[in-house]
């Protein structure tokens, strides 16, 4: 969810913010908030939305969330998460490599080296932008290798067109097109000689391999054919508002049963400085139902306790109105993201934050951690998986470590 959801607007309930509504940051609390929001402490506003507990555990959910919050028991909810970086691309790359730098490998990466592909017809790791809200270069760090071997980076698709280039050139056969493969990869090889050991050059050769067993896999994955009506409309695709996420989260089904790793779905637009009511509710009403159509979908299909299901963002938002635009400013000192399936144990709470929803009180977890947990679920521990990069052995939560979120699991 790129741009930052506001925590105290979904998963996060603070009523002492109606109570306290206009006036500055109690001292008790200001003193609590990091540096770099200290000029924004003034003008507390109360969330537009009402809260109801939802489910068997009785999880409180935000009313933006209906769809959801009907998997409330499914959910393992982390309202502790936190960092220090307060920008969107430096922030991604903190979310989705642990580093605002980019020059780490990113968690689909590291997913992807620890355990191998199980598809030679399709990428092992594919990321689905859809991005409103003029895409920074720096994001392109969280689908990346970073110091890895190119061949663990992510391929961007268009939940539409598909992968770019699949398709056979006009009066190109299958027999052509593998004897013009064959000659780039003797001149390939000739040159990989000449150079030694490259990893862009393997890396381009083994895309060309891949993309020529596209040519007939991608088609019918993207062609959505087999899928039913009621399908589709689990995941919104019969709304305009709600269908291109919903293709998206259809799509990433499609390709898990496919064999593919790891999948990304990125949704711009968040970014709510000005008017957070408009915009959390388009943006709500654009992925709840999809979201939720997935969890729905990978249930019944007895899916959804061999995937991992990860939603968040890479910041929350003050609880303070910025300014008088009615909108809520970046705060990454403490915020929401959840996780199901994979052997999560739903229907729990982890962490809280402080009366406002400003900064974490209790079982703080880091971007880090959270990938330790990720890759937990997977069946890796994260301090014995190692690449040997210039000498120095790197782990996926980098040099000072992140231990994974065990109660998390059942």
């Amino acid at each position: 969810m790129s741009g930052g959801p506001s925590q105290v607007d979904t998963f996060d309930p603070k009523p002492d913010l109606a109570r306290l509504a206009g006036q500055d940051v109690p001292e008790s609390l200001a003193r609590n908030v990091p540096k770099i929001k200290r000029a924004g402490l003034k003008n507390l506003m109360a969330s537009h939305w009402g809260f109801s507990q939802r489910g068997q555990c009785g999880m409180p959910i935000s009313e933006l969330l209906p769809h959801t919050s009907m998997h409330a028991d499914d959910l393992c909810l982390i309202r502790s998460m936190t960092h220090r970086n307060p920008v969107h691309g430096p922030g991604e790359c903190v979310a989705l490599t642990g580093t605002g730098a980019g020059d780490r490998p990113s968690l689909g990466a590291w997913a992807l080296y620890g355990l191998g592909s199980e598809t030679r017809d399709l990428p092992a790791f594919i990321t689905i932008n859809l991005h409103s809200d003029g895409m920074q270069f720096p994001q392109a760090a969280g689908w990346g290798p970073g110091f890895l071997p190119s061949r663990y980076q992510g391929t961007v698709v268009n939940p539409y067109t598909g992968i770019r280039d699949t398709q056979m050139p006009k009066g190109v056969t299958d027999e052509l097109r593998r004897d013009q493969l064959d000659l780039i990869e003797w001149f390939n090889q000739r040159h990989l000689k000449g150079l030694g050991k490259h990893s862009e050059l393997s890396a381009r050769m083994r895309s060309y391999e891949t993309a020529f067993r596209m040519q007939t896999t991608a088609p019918e994955l993207f062609g959505m054919k087999g899928e039913s009506n009621s399908v589709r409309k689990l995941y919104g695709m019969d709304h305009s508002g709600t269908t291109e996420v919903g293709q998206a989260c259809l799509l990433a089904r499609r390709m898990v049963e496919r064999g593919v790793r790891f999948v990304q779905v990125r949704v711009g637009g968040w970014d709510a400085h000005g008017n957070i009511k408009g915009n959390h509710t388009k943006l709500a009403h654009r992925t709840d139902k999809p979201i939720a159509g997935l969890l729905s979908d990978l249930k019944q299909r007895g899916m959804l306790d061999s995937t991992l299901v990860v939603w968040g963002g890479e910041f929350g938002r003050t609880p303070t109105m910025e300014g008088r635009a009615n909108g809520r400013d970046h705060s990454p000192a403490g915020y929401c993201a959840w996780l199901a399936g994979g052997g999560v144990k739903g229907g729990q709470i982890i962490g809280e934050t402080d009366p406002i929803g400003y900064v974490v009180t209790q079982r703080p977890v880091k971007p880090m951690e959270l990938h330790a947990t990720i890759l937990h679920s997977l069946g890796i521990d994260s301090d014995q998986l190692e690449y040997d990069h210039h000498g120095l052995i790197e782990r996926p939560t980098g040099v000072e470590g992140g231990r994974p979120v065990t109660e998390a699991f059942a």
